[in-house]
C-alpha cells in the first residue's frame, strides 16, 4: 500500500472482480471488496483512505465462504452489504453485516442477515436504491427480476414480486433510478429494459446491441449512460430514447 504520482495501490491475497464504495460512511472515503478464489477461503476487505489521502488502510478483513461475483454496499448503513457468490456448482446471494468490533484483532466474523434464495439459475447482481433508506432490494438473474422486502432487524428477506424478462432476453445486470424508487433499468445483450416496480412490467426500452453496463446520472433526472462492447459510451435522455444525446467513442476493447 503506497502513494505516488501514479496513484495509490492496495494488494489483495487473491484475485477480485468487484469493489463498491461505502456511500453510508459520510465521514471517510471507504470501499469494500471481495475476492474470487475457487480453492481457497475468500475474503472481504473493508478499505479506508487515510486522512492524508496518501494510502489505503485495511479497516477490516473477514472470511467469506464462496467466490464473490458481485458486491454492493448498503447506501444507508455502512456495516451492511450484499454479495452474489458461486459455490462452483450453483449461485447464491446474501445480505451480510459487519460486526461492530471489526477493528479489534479478535473480531467476530460476518453475520448473514438474510439469504436471497428464490433464484434457480445464475444470479447477476443485487441492487439497493441509491438515494437513501428503503426496505426493498432487487436481485436479477438471467431470466428474472425479483423485488424483495428486507427487514434487517428480523433478519428476513421475502420475495414481494417476481417477473420474467421473456424468452428472447437474457438479463445481465441493472441500475435503480436514484430519482424514482419505482423505476429500474435492466440490461441484456440487445437492449436496456425499463421496469415499473409497481406493476412489475416493462414500461419502455432502448434497443441497442452489445450493451455491457448502464447507470443513471445521480444529479440529473432522465439521464442514463450505457457502456457497449464495440461502440464506446452513450449518454441518453430517457424522454427521447431513440437516439443518444452524446457519444463517447474510441474504445477498442470493452
Amino acid at each position: 500500500m503506497q502513494g505516488g504520482s501514479s496513484g495509490i495501490g492496495y494488494g489483495l491475497k487473491y484475485q477480485a472482480r468487484c469493489i463498491s464504495d461505502v456511500k453510508a460512511d459520510t465521514d471517510h472515503t471507504s470501499f469494500i471488496t471481495g475476492t474470487l478464489s475457487l480453492k481457497e477461503e475468500n475474503e472481504v476487505h473493508l478499505i479506508r483512505l487515510s486522512s492524508g489521502g496518501t494510502e489505503l488502510i485495511c479497516e477490516g478483513l473477514f472470511s467469506h465462504p464462496n467466490e464473490i461475483w458481485d458486491l454492493a454496499s448498503c447506501p444507508f448503513d455502512q456495516r451492511i452489504f450484499s454479495t452474489v457468490f458461486s459455490t462452483g456448482e450453483s449461485y447464491g446471494a446474501a445480505i451480510w453485516q459487519i460486526p461492530e468490533l471489526y477493528g479489534q484483532l479478535n473480531s467476530p466474523q460476518l453475520e448473514r442477515i438474510a439469504s436471497l434464495d428464490a433464484h434457480v439459475g445464475k444470479i447477476n447482481c443485487v441492487l439497493w436504491w441509491p438515494s437513501g433508506r428503503h426496505d426493498k432490494l432487487i436481485s436479477i438473474d438471467e431470466e428474472n427480476l425479483l423485488l424483495w422486502s428486507l427487514d434487517c432487524s428480523k433478519k428476513a428477506a421475502q420475495v414481494q414480486s417476481k417477473e420474467s424478462s421473456g424468452m428472447l432476453h437474457y438479463l445481465s445486470g441493472g441500475a435503480w433510478d436514484p430519482h424514482d424508487v419505482n423505476s429500474v433499468a435492466a440490461t441484456c445483450e440487445s437492449s436496456v429494459q425499463f421496469w415499473d416496480l409497481r406493476t412489475m412490467k416493462k414500461a419502455n426500452a432502448i434497443e441497442r446491441a452489445h450493451i455491457r453496463n448502464a447507470n443513471y446520472d445521480a444529479k440529473k433526472k432522465h439521464i442514463l449512460v450505457t457502456a457497449e462492447d464495440e461502440s464506446g459510451i452513450h449518454v441518453w435522455d430517457l424522454r427521447k430514447p431513440k437516439i443518444p444525446v452524446k457519444e463517447l467513442p474510441g474504445h477498442t476493447h470493452w
